[in-house]
């Protein structure tokens, strides 16, 4: 079993290759400079939402190759900045419920950025309609991803939720926690049980090994294939395939996730089922 990275809030067995091995250890080797430099978290979300909007300025002209690659290069630029945040965060003590919510509004913001772009550059009532409308699907998409994430990371830890959290904050701020979190009331039967364990941690590890391969499928919601695929839909001088890939392909992956994540969930608060699979794992795992 593939364990936690160590020291930090993300589990390596649940993230993508790109992160794993250009987009977080690029924004690791910034987080000195930006500590010694005194930024904030916030301050590096806007940074990363002005490369997004550099990219969507270079996507205008995406039907020129040369246009197309650095509006990957300033999309991969924002992706580290959007990991830096959360590193910088974390480092200085200052999460925050606000936080997430910029995090989360930069993220919406730069894609939103990127198809508006693009549908100025076709300028047709069609382009414009699937460029709003594949924004709005990815909204709901990665506020989702974020919510069943950020259960997992929590649950491997064993710990539970006690009630359904309410979301608190600015109005904005309650929008964007209560998309996130809106699964939590159907995961609560599973919350309970986790929260009942005669051992949280061991019932949260287990629960880990049978929900991180669900995790893994969801990796085509993380803004990285998205990013890939704006690019690429480009390159082969289509934009249009990248907003049908975000409202009919990315909307069955997000749907089927939700469903197979609440599937893990049922095996453990099915009568009997989470202690017996407990001890057999238990037995193969000394």
């Amino acid at each position: 079993m593939t364990e936690p990275a160590g020291g930090g809030s993300r589990d390596r067995r649940i993230e993508d290759p790109s992160n794993l091995y250009l987009i977080h250890p690029t924004a690791r080797a910034l987080l000195p400079g930006a500590l010694r430099l005194g930024v904030s978290a916030n301050f590096v979300s806007m940074a990363g939402l002005a490369c997004g909007a550099v990219a969507a300025l270079c996507y205008v002209n995406w039907n020129d190759p040369r246009f197309a690659l650095l509006g990957l290069v300033f999309s991969i630029a924002w992706l580290v900045m959007d990991g830096l945040d959360g590193m910088v965060a974390r480092a200085t003590g200052t999460s925050s419920a606000f936080g997430r919510f910029m995090d989360g509004l930069c993220d919406h913001g730069v894609f939103a950025l990127l198809y508006l772009g693009l549908a100025a550059s076709i300028g047709t009532p069609g382009a414009w309609a699937l460029a709003l409308i594949a924004a709005a699907a990815h909204a709901v998409q990665s506020s989702l991803y974020e919510g069943e994430r950020a259960r997992f990371h929590r649950r491997v830890k064993g710990e539970a939720l006690a009630a359904v959290p309410r979301p608190t904050g600015n109005a904005l701020v309650r929008l964007y926690d209560s998309v996130a979190g809106s699964v939590d009331r159907l995961a609560m039967p599973f919350e309970r049980r986790l929260g009942a364990s005669p051992d949280p941690v061991a019932t949260g590890r287990l629960y880990g090994e049978l929900a991180a391969p669900v995790m893994r499928f969801q990796y085509l919601l993380t803004a990285n294939m998205r990013v890939a695929a704006i690019f690429l839909a480009c390159l082969v001088g289509n934009p249009r395939l990248a907003w049908w890939y975000e409202i009919i392909p990315l909307s069955l992956v997000a749907a089927i996730g939700l469903i197979r994540h609440r599937a893990v969930e049922r095996s453990f608060v099915a009568q009997g089922t989470s202690s017996s699979i407990l001890l057999s794992s238990e037995q193969g795992h000394p």
